[in-house]
């Protein structure tokens, strides 16, 4: 099984490759993104070659990064039963909306606050319903001849250079008001995501995918060891291929990129929040120890920090609105 990773060591960073509890560093200035912008067919060419001739280290000595600098992520809403449950605790409404059979949904998160396993993950302010998401997440890597536009969804699956990964960090309560909006979540949102432990590349995969493209692999979800949700990525109602493919469509998917599937069944408080009809179990509080499991690809682990004090929102301007044109400046008063 080849995994690649980022990790801390004696003073350096690396990237590389994690083989039977070792690390195999690529040469200094080359990093998990550069693998990808190579393409899966080069990099296990690598791998083979780096096992053979670059000292190992234990991983038990270094400190995990998140695998790669992500260039986007997009976070889809794959499975039904989520959408489901969520929906009742955030809308107070039963069921799924027509329009989600209809095609993938996704939003763009941030790319600047991955996180790794291991790591703090703090309260953002204003902050009292804090929830993690149990997420599989593919990377896109490079394919020759293709520049990443329009494919299919056969095209699009050869770009699924690995998969990692992914805790999409939720506060609930800022979510919830910021979606009255109808435009998506912003700050309930953007404050973390976790990745990893490493990318576990596609290859390893492809004997396990069902005729439809499905992958029948488990993951749960505990907090501080008590088991709170587990599900199968083959329950998502598009195989990763499909979502790839659409986010394609009249756009384009790079190196680098990073897809999530959205959250599985019972993968989150918020949606049980739904189901149970109350705040149970409770939102993560300071020192929970959250840790999302995946057959096939490994564990992320991360502990619960402080809660940020400070106030955050910014309310509107009560203006009046004026629509006279300035014959001074040419612009709309």
């Amino acid at each position: 099984m080849v995994k690649i990773a980022r990790w801390n060591y004696d003073g350096g960073t690396y990237s590389g490759f994690v083989h039977d509890s070792s690390c195999f560093a690529l040469p200094q200035g080359q990093s998990t993104n550069h693998l990808l912008g190579l393409g899966l067919v080069a990099t296990l060419e690598i791998a083979s070659e780096t096992f053979r001739t670059v000292p190992a280290v234990p991983l038990a000595e270094v400190q995990l990064l998140a695998p790669l600098i992500p260039a986007t992520i997009r976070d889809f809403v794959a499975f039904e039963e989520h959408v489901e449950g969520v929906r009742k605790s955030i809308d107070g409404v039963a069921g799924v909306v027509a329009e989600w059979y209809e095609a993938p949904t996704f939003y763009f998160t941030n790319p600047h606050t991955v996180t790794s396993t291991g790591e703090v993950i703090g309260i953002p302010a204003g902050c009292s319903e804090l929830d993690f998401e149990t997420e599989v997440a593919a990377v896109v890597g490079h394919v020759p001849g293709s520049d990443g536009s329009n494919l299919s969804a056969a095209e699009a699956h050869r770009h699924i250079f690995g998969y990692t990964v992914l805790n999409d960090w939720s506060a609930r309560d800022l979510q919830r008001r910021e979606m009255k909006v109808s435009l998506g979540p912003c700050k309930g949102k953007d404050f973390a995501n976790t990745l990893g432990p490493w990318i576990v590349t596609a290859d390893e995969f492809e004997h396990l995918h069902d005729q439809e493209g499905f992958l029948p692999i488990s993951m749960s979800v505990e907090v501080n060891g008590r088991p709170i949700g587990q599900d199968l990525l083959s329950n998502m109602g598009w195989p990763f291929g499909e979502l790839v493919a659409y986010a394609s469509q009249d756009s384009v998917v790079r190196p680098g990129d990073v897809l999530g599937s959205g959250t599985c069944g019972s993968g989150c408080l918020a949606e049980l929040w739904g189901r149970n009809g109350a705040r149970t179990p409770p939102p993560l509080q300071t020192g929970d120890v959250v840790r999302l499991n995946v057959e096939g690809i490994g564990s992320i682990e991360n502990t619960v920090g402080g809660r940020r004090e400070a106030v955050t929102r910014v309310g509107a301007r009560n203006r009046p609105r004026n629509r006279t044109v300035s014959m001074v400046t040419g612009t709309q008063g």
